[in-house]
């Protein structure tokens, strides 16, 4: 998943065993992770950081992007997925933006279909009731961007009598990568970063969601090599994009009891 570094400006041809090397000599351990010396964190630009990894048995550092939201999404909890292979991270499937009361969360869908990966696994209880309401702080990287243009233009037009013009449909064969999601969105504003390694700037779309909005990070290379414009305000991006952040809020108390849990 080297490619998705390309999303915070790091060209395709950036050497990995440069970052880290950064990592380690300039680095923090990462929160909620493992072994400090084996997992953590560079700090880039605005909440904006590298997630460097390498869990035991491993012959090879996992570098990742992860960025910092400023705001949290609610997420009635379905199901938590551990995964074998990245003991501190799951993948969390539920319904995002929720009903307000929780009584009605626990019975009611939200108002999109949601499964992103989570960092701090190590926080959540073994068992947690179903339908528990979650805040969780997550960013959304391209795998692969299929539009970008003005409303008009948009492939399927049905996508603009949806609330605020958003399509969110969370990937679902065996086969495809858990925590991804093909969406259609309308961009509200544009965050603009500057890679301090590279120097290149990142442009980031924050767009329009029920509940919250969200932040999508894309490949400028990925839009040249496809002849895509430049993501801008008041127009569409379409695309397949991977969902991950961190638990934010809401978890239970220790005195808490689960009841129809899931492990």
């Amino acid at each position: 998943m080297d490619f998705l570094l390309e999303c915070i400006g790091f060209p395709p041809d950036h050497p990995l065993d440069d970052l880290v090397a950064r990592a380690l000599r300039d680095g923090e351990p990462a929160p909620w992770r493992g072994a400090p010396d084996r997992h953590l964190r560079l700090p880039l630009v605005g909440g904006l950081e590298l997630r460097v990894d390498k869990d035991h048995g491993q012959t090879r550092w996992n570098v990742l992007p992860y960025f910092q939201v400023p705001h949290r999404l609610r997420v009635s909890v379905d199901e938590i997925r551990a995964l074998p292979d990245s003991p501190f991270d799951a993948l969390l499937i539920g319904w995002a933006a929720p009903p307000a009361d929780p009584a009605e969360a626990r019975f009611s869908p939200g108002a999109y279909r949601l499964a992103s990966f989570v960092s701090d696994a190590r926080r959540l209880p073994k068992n947690l009731p179903f339908g528990h309401v979650l805040a969780l702080s997550l960013a959304c990287f391209a795998l692969d961007v299929t539009f970008v243009g003005p409303d008009e233009k948009a492939p399927d037009p049905a996508v603009l009598e949806r609330e605020l013009g958003a399509r969110i449909a969370p990937l679902g064969s065996t086969h495809d990568p858990g925590g991804c999601a093909d969406v259609s969105l309308r961009i509200r504003s544009t965050l603009h970063l500057v890679n301090p390694i590279t120097g290149i700037p990142i442009e980031v779309p924050e767009v329009d969601a029920p509940e919250r909005p969200l932040h999508l990070f894309v490949s400028r290379w990925q839009l040249e090599k496809d002849g895509l414009a430049q993501p801008r305000p008041g127009w569409r991006i379409e695309g397949t994009f991977l969902f991950s952040g961190r638990i934010a809020g809401g978890l239970p108390g220790p005195k808490v009891r689960a009841r129809g849990t899931f492990g």
